[in-house]
Formats: C-alpha cells, sequence, structure tokens
C-alpha cells in the first residue's frame, strides 16, 4: 500500500464516531454501520474494497483518512508452511511476525514491542535493545497482514514476537480485546496467549481480567544464578516471588500457566538444572513446553541434543508434570525473534 501523510487512521474510530462522521459528511446514518463493518468486521484497508458505499463517499474518505497498514519489507516462507516476516510502520519502526498453518489453522506469532530491553542473553532482539512499544492496533495489524497473505482466518495468536508485553501492558490488553471482540476477528479468549519474561506486576494486574486470555511465562532456568546470567532484565523478580505470583494466579483465575523452557546445551541441560525444574513445577497447575534453542549466528549458545529434551520430558511426566517438546518451526529461515531484522539490517 502506498504511504500517506493524511493522520487520521479511520480504524481508530468506533461506530458513534462514524455516526458523527457520517452526519457531517451529509450521510444517512446506516452508512455508519455499513462503514463500521468494513472496518472492525472485514478488515479491509482500502476505501476502494467498500462495493456498497457511494463512489463520492469512498472518495471523499479516501482523501481525509488512511489505513495506516505496515509494509511488508521482507518475507520468508519455510518448507514447513511458516512464513516470516518484517512489517515496517509509518514512523520507520519495523517488528517482525510469524504465520504458522498446520492443516485447518493458522496460528500468528506477534511482537509487542520494536525491540526489547529485556537483555535475554540468548534472544537475538535483545541484542539491538528496545527503540519502542507498538500501539494496540499495530499488534492487530500483524495478525491482519498474516491472514491477508494466507488467504485464511487466523485461529489463535501468540505475544511471544519481539518485546516484552507486560511492559506494553494497556496496549497489549487492548489488542488482546480487539481480537477477542465478536464483531471483531472473533478470536476465542483461549486462543490469545501472553509470554512474559516473568514480570510480576504484569502478571497480577492480568490476573485481574475477566476474560480468559492463556498466560505463558518464558523461564529457561529454575535456578536463579543461571537466570539471571540468561535473563537479566528480570533479575529483581526473583523465582521464589515468581513462584508466589503465579500460584495466586493459579488460584484467582483457575487457569493453567504454561512455562516455556528453551534447552541450552551445557547450561540449562545439566542434571541440577532438571531437578530444579521438576521441584518448581512439581505439585502444581502447570504446563511445560521444551523447546529446542534456535542457532543464532555468533552467539555462543548452541541447543541442547534431542536426547537431553526428551530425557528432561521422561523425567517431568515422572512428576506428574504434563510437557510437550514444541516442534521448531521455520528451522530453514530466519526462525528465532530479532534475527530476520538483525539480517537485513547488517546487509544494509
Amino acid at each position: 500500500m502506498e504511504r500517506t501523510n493524511r493522520s487520521r487512521d479511520i480504524r481508530q474510530f468506533d461506530l458513534d464516531d462514524l455516526k458523527e462522521l457520517m452526519k457531517e459528511l451529509g450521510q444517512p446514518a446506516f452508512r455508519a454501520k455499513q462503514l463500521y463493518e468494513w472496518v472492525h468486521e472485514k478488515s479491509v484497508c482500502s476505501f476502494d474494497e467498500m462495493t456498497n458505499l457511494p463512489a463520492g463517499l469512498r472518495q471523499s474518505l479516501t482523501e481525509t483518512f488512511a489505513f495506516k497498514v505496515p509494509t511488508e519489507l521482507v518475507k520468508q516462507v519455510s518448507k514447513d508452511g511458516s512464513r516470516k516476516y518484517l512489517l515496517e510502520f509509518s514512523d520507520g519502526v519495523s517488528v517482525e511476525t510469524v504465520g504458522m498453518p498446520n492443516r485447518n489453522k493458522l496460528a500468528v506469532c506477534i511482537s509487542s514491542q520494536a525491540g526489547c530491553a529485556m537483555g535475554c542473553a540468548f534472544c537475538a532482539t535483545g541484542l539491538a535493545g528496545l527503540s519502542r512499544s507498538l500501539t494496540a492496533q499495530e499488534m492487530v495489524d500483524q495478525v491482519l497482514h498474516v491472514s491477508r497473505d494466507f488467504g485464511e482466518r487466523v485461529t489463535s495468536v501468540v505475544f511471544m514476537g519481539q518485546g516484552e508485553p507486560f511492559a506494553n501492558f494497556d496496549n497489549t490488553v487492548e489488542a488482546l480485546r480487539m481480537l477477542n471482540d465478536p464483531e471483531g476477528l472473533a478470536t476465542g479468549a483461549r486462543h490469545l496467549t501472553v509470554s512474559t519474561c516473568g514480570v510480576i506486576p504484569g502478571i497480577r494486574r492480568f490476573a485481574e481480567l475477566p476474560e480468559q486470555f492463556t498466560l505463558a511465562i518464558s523461564l529457561h532456568s529454575a535456578i536463579q544464578t543461571t537466570r539471571n546470567q540468561l535473563m537479566p532484565g528480570v533479575k529483581k523478580f526473583t523465582l521464589l516471588r515468581l513462584h508466589e505470583a503465579i500460584q495466586e494466579y493459579v488460584e484467582k483465575t483457575g487457569r493453567r500457566p504454561t512455562y516455556e523452557f528453551a534447552m541450552i546445551d551445557g547450561i540449562n541441560d545439566t542434571n541440577p538444572e532438571m531437578q530444579a525444574l521438576v521441584d518448581f513445577c512439581a505439585g502444581t497447575l502447570c504446563h511445560v513446553n521444551l523447546i529446542q534453542l534456535n542457532d543464532i549466528p555468533d552467539s555462543p549458545f548452541r541447543p541442547s541434543p534431542i536426547e537431553k529434551v526428551e530425557a528432561l520430558q521422561r523425567r517431568l511426566t515422572m512428576h506428574g508434570v504434563e510437557t510437550t517438546i514444541r516442534n521448531s518451526r521455520g528451522g530453514d529461515i530466519d526462525a528465532a525473534c530479532g534475527q530476520l531484522k538483525q539480517r537485513r539490517f547488517r546487509a544494509r
């Protein structure tokens, strides 16, 4: 889509705003509902697509308002069907988004910030730092972009891309509600997952939400010294306090959190690390996702051998902890968060 200098994005208007706008333009009131359906239910990104609106009205809207949808800078397609995008917003800030098809379902992994301030040692995004947080619409736009590219309805969304969602809490919740809106994309709350590095104030606020959104915690070690080295940005949120906050979340919501555990050769796949994870999880309501770390160029970290991943799964299962080995998607493209963006800017 062509760039525009028009400052007002029509998608920021609710139905009452659109009614007032139609009144100002001398249009009948029912046009507001038609416009609302095109913008918020059918998610079009051009006034020309609104075929039941008069040509004169479409022209007037085109001259006055904009659809500030992101521009696709790069798209990589994996042999497993996954597609990774580098999307640029109107101010030049870019983020990564991934679409992951599986049979008749389409999952999307979106970014909540451009860059990240958490500084996780194994993450490509953290190497570049934080540019800015995204608006709710910019998060939703990533989902819409993937949906349009695949020509399919998105069935689930994970906030596991670039950024710490709970460092952008209000916009993240607004985006969740936009995605969940039955008059919008109507994605079920349980199919909307937010992944945090363990920002405790955010976990507590998340527990207060009435919707049944899903919580995931990037854990990566249950030994404090190891976790401090891997995830310095959440050092102040100790494992003891994190464990307490998660149990409070479970008691308040009755929902099961997921622990994400990226296995790193010689770092968090040792016998003491495995036992610490078992102790952290045993007797609690949780699910563990084990992931072989993505290889990142110039990184000192390497993925654990699959034998160690499977050994940890067996160990957790023996102690009654539900555990899944998550299949890595997009292994033949720049799969890790931040990798595609880094590659593009190194090539400039």
